[in-house]
């Protein structure tokens, strides 16, 4: 697995960092860059983005968060859709702070439909003072943006482990998925180990593997934007005409979860929520015979029923069958 550690900007460590240790909490993060004109394609769905700090700071690793999408947005949309998580108290001071690395004309704010770049972070971990871990050995001062490690070998090796075992010394485990190599010998505290990896007592310790990010409510949906990048079940393309849809509902226990999610046009989104469509656990659209009966209408739904819907490829997980089929069974009007 891949690491991308990158130069952070102190202010933006320092709120962020509070805001993780309030009651609230911090479920999602804007690691964001002032030019929205560069994709960031330095890491795929679940790897982590390490926060180091710069030279004045001695190059500290200070937390690290998984990335989950990547999205061009005006500085407005940015604070509309994660407000604080933007790593400022306000969209004057992000305008501010992104405004230090823009020219713009003499006198001349920087407009709030300024496009950045927002490399969007789902459980982020922040680490206190005392907790900082010493940064890369080979970091040359000379590099601007971040650089990316392999978590199995030397310097990435070390970081990313550190970065676990803060993490599990914080409470804040994460969810790891199938292993994906031979074990790493990672050192540690066992019980905590377990508590991390989520392993069974028989199973070796340090086994690498995938992470599953925990998303919040903004970056689930960019981040499904992105794993799918059409209606799952129409194809439609354009993003102001598609929603992140929910399988099992937010208000019924389900998470912001790609595996409980579907990428679906806003009225194909309306009909799934209301039961009139449903996807079975074998990932077949069905439309309610009810749908014609209620309004006696539906012919461009019922052209899709039977048909396998679209799901992404690797890394993104596909949705997951158990929740399709608590859907069906339970919201959809044919049972």
């Amino acid at each position: 697995m891949r690491a991308y550690i990158a130069n952070t900007d102190a202010d933006w460590y320092r709120h962020l960092s509070g805001l993780a240790a309030s009651s609230t909490g911090l479920d999602e993060a804007n690691f964001w860059k002032p030019s929205g004109g560069a994709n960031f394609k330095a890491l795929s769905f679940g790897e982590p983005l390490v926060f180091k700090l710069k030279k004045a700071y001695g190059h500290a690793v200070v937390g690290f968060g998984l990335f989950a999408a990547f999205r061009r947005l005006s500085v407005r949309e940015a604070w509309d859709a994660f407000g604080e998580a933007n790593g400022a108290s306000s969209l004057d001071d992000v305008v501010a702070r992104v405004g230090k690395y823009v020219r713009t004309p003499p006198g001349e704010p920087l407009p709030r439909a300024h496009r950045i770049g927002c490399i969007l972070l789902a459980a982020p971990v922040f680490f206190p003072r005392e907790m900082w871990v010493p940064g890369p050995a080979d970091w040359s001062d000379n590099t601007v943006t971040g650089k990316t490690y392999d978590t199995t070998a030397d310097e990435g090796h070390r970081i990313w482990q550190a970065c676990l075992e803060r993490a599990a010394t914080l409470g804040q485990a994460l969810d790891l998925g199938e292993p994906v190599g031979p074990p790493t010998g990672i050192s540690g505290d066992r019980d905590a180990q377990r508590t991390l990896f989520n392993v069974d007592q028989g199973e070796r310790y340090g086994v690498e593997r995938t992470v599953r990010p925990r998303l919040g409510q903004s970056t689930f949906r960019y981040a499904l934007e992105q794993a799918y990048g059409r209606c799952a079940v129409t194809g439609e393309h354009s993003l102001p005409a598609l929603d992140a849809a929910h399988i099992v509902p937010y208000g019924d226990g389900g998470d912001h979860a790609l595996e409980n999610g579907l990428l679906l046009r806003a009225d194909v989104h309306r009909l799934f929520d209301r039961g009139y469509v449903t996807v079975t656990g074998e990932y077949e659209f069905r439309v309610s015979r009810r749908l014609r009966e209620d309004y006696d209408n539906g012919k461009v739904y019922y052209q899709h029923d039977g048909r396998t819907i679209w799901t992404p490829g690797a890394p993104y997980p596909k949705p997951d069958p158990e929740r399709l089929e608590r859907h069906a069974t339970e919201r959809f009007l044919d049972v």
